[in-house]
């Protein structure tokens, strides 16, 4: 064990003398670290599965397309169109609204990490007002706001509303 390592069981042990916690705490430490956390960029794309890497792939491609209100693709995008047709193109159906797509989850659980494809829900749980597609890194693309283009940005940020995240899944909005 290299040092680093035992520094960080020592402080867990100061904080609770038992082994078995110790060594959950530890395991589960390992298991974040471990999880894919992706790039962050449109430009080399990590995704834990072929569906998040479809999706993520074409919400990138719309990248520079202008916002649209209740934008479908055929003259742009709103954030909450973005993400149902990135997920359609990777054969998962999930509700059109960010409401709804917050409703049908499956949420991921506070303090888990975020992977590439989550979608990222902003406002209040009774009412979701934005949504983007996680790419990893602390970076989502998605459809911002009238005047901006599809972009990639940061998920958070001072100020924001953040609300909770979800992993899209092939029965998730069905």
């Amino acid at each position: 064990m290299i040092a680093a390592q035992r520094d960080i069981r020592k402080a867990i042990w100061a904080y609770n003398h038992a082994d078995w916690y110790v060594n959950d705490v530890l395991a589960q430490a390992k298991k974040y670290s471990e999880a894919m956390v992706g790039t962050g960029s449109c430009d080399n794309i990590q995704a834990p599965n072929h569906a998040a890497a479809q999706a993520i792939a074409f919400a990138c491609d719309q990248l520079g397309e202008p916002y649209v209100w209740g934008g479908n693709g055929e003259t742009g995008w709103d954030c909450s169109g973005l993400v149902t047709a990135a997920y359609r193109t990777a054969g998962i159906a999930i509700p059109r609204t960010t409401q709804p797509q917050y409703d049908a989850g499956p949420l991921i659980p506070a303090g888990h990490p975020l992977m590439p494809g989550d979608l990222v829900f902003y406002g209040t749980p009774i009412n979701v007002h934005h949504v983007g597609l996680y790419l990893g890194a602390g970076k989502m693309v998605h459809a911002p706001t009238f005047g901006q283009p599809m972009q990639v940005s940061s998920y958070r940020w001072t100020g924001d509303d953040y609300l909770a995240a979800s992993r899209p899944t092939a029965t998730s909005g069905l």
